[in-house]
């Protein structure tokens, strides 16, 4: 069933992607309502083969590198989604189904396993969901950002371009941003903090990596709020650094495990 659920919404994921970029050129293009109504079939479908993937392994809990990645992508797109009726993320929501149906298919594909007790451990869950919530947090501020710059671009070169008509106003994705900025900053910061009290030895010889890379992507994050606060910085300076944070968090999460679990 497993693979039935991740075959499902792949298709699904790749439906709603085609759909809704249909309607960036064309405003008879296919139904958005539609296009957003399979994208949470997909989510359905993502989380029940999730479910399988992680949970069925007898001895404990299968968070592999393409799990955790399959789940974090599985966040962001129930975010994106929810957010969609409220938020001006339409533009953002063809590369997140797209990543979406990717890393399902990395988990599908790739037979990779890293097997934890972690239902034996409430604090270890903890720092966990912390981590990946502030994860999933800072790279929906990365896609923002990215936008940001599109709206930019296109509002220094007085370009019409095929999106102008979908393009929200930039004032109010710069607000969007720096909300989740610091929503995620806070998020990584508790996170650092469950890590010192929940685990044993974060400067360890199995976490050093991380901490260092996860502390420096805090600091990042914390000089980027601070630089908007006092130095009104925008568009170049809060993307730099977005971009930059984002990939130390992503070495620190994901660096080492696709080294071992992946390449060797």
């Amino acid at each position: 069933m497993a693979t039935l659920f991740a075959l499902l919404a792949v298709v699904a994921y790749l439906f709603s992607a085609i759909s809704v970029t249909g309607r960036f050129f064309h405003n008879q293009g296919p139904n958005r309502m539609l296009a957003l109504s399979v994208a949470a079939l997909a989510i359905v479908c993502h989380s029940l083969f999730l479910g399988e993937a992680i949970l069925a392994a007898q001895s404990g809990q299968n968070l592999s590198i393409t799990n955790v990645l399959s789940l974090v992508s599985w966040l962001i797109t129930l975010s994106m989604l929810i957010s969609s009726s409220l938020l001006p993320n339409t533009i953002l929501l063809p590369v997140v189904f797209g990543f979406s149906a990717f890393t399902v298919l990395a988990s599908l594909l790739i037979p990779v396993q890293h097997i934890m007790q972690i239902a034996m451990r409430p604090g270890l869950i903890i720092h966990i969901s912390l981590s990946l919530f502030a994860y999933g947090t800072l790279v929906i501020g990365f896609l923002y950002a990215v936008q940001m710059s599109y709206i930019t671009h296109q509002l220094k070169h007085k370009g019409a371009g095929l999106l102008h008509s979908s393009l929200p106003p930039l004032t109010l994705v710069e607000s969007i941003l720096f909300k989740l900025i610091l929503l995620g900053t806070i998020l990584l910061v508790v996170a650092q903090l469950s890590g010192f009290v929940f685990l044993d030895n974060m400067f360890g010889r199995g976490y050093i990596h991380k901490t260092v890379l996860s502390i420096a992507g805090l600091l990042v994050f914390v000089l980027l709020l601070i630089g908007q606060k006092l130095w009104g910085w925008r568009v170049k300076q809060v993307i730099t650094l977005t971009v930059v944070g984002v990939i130390l968090l992503s070495l620190a999460y994901f660096g080492s495990r696709f080294v071992s679990e992946i390449i060797l």
